[in-house]
């Protein structure tokens, strides 16, 4: 299968619904059931906003890919933003920087298969999530 692999950039909230969209297209093209291509989008959703609420600006790129002959969709988002200085702090249950409900990053983890955060305070931060077929 020819990789397919789309970008986009978040600087608003029309960036989150399209890096949303470029996602669930994806997913469909990879044959997922309609519940797994909610998750996808859900978790892109979460995602892209943070990038936007802590960052401002970043990229959120999608791609299919093909391991050992399983099928499945890999989102990077990356920022160049402040960091995160305690990870497996945000990745609590609850804990919030801001006024939301502190689900972002657990939920998004919840929603995916595989979830990998790397972040450097002052420098940005890499999240690279899968879901497979």
């Amino acid at each position: 299968m020819l990789q397919q692999s789309k970008v986009t950039t978040v600087q608003s909230d029309l960036d989150i619904v399209a890096a949303r969209s470029m996602a669930r297209d994806i997913a469909k093209v990879l044959g997922f059931r309609a519940i797994d291509q909610a998750r996808i989008a859900t978790a892109v959703s979460e995602l892209a906003r943070n990038i936007l609420l802590y960052a401002g600006t970043g990229e959120v790129i999608a791609r299919s890919i093909d391991r050992n002959g399983r099928k499945g969709i890999e989102v990077e988002f990356r920022d160049q933003g402040p960091g995160i200085s305690d990870i497996d702090q945000v990745m609590q249950d609850g804990y919030t920087t801001s006024r939301g409900m502190g689900m972002g990053l657990p939920g998004a983890r919840r929603l995916m298969d595989d979830f990998e955060i790397q972040s450097q305070v002052g420098v940005g931060t890499t999240i690279v999530c899968r879901k497979w077929c």
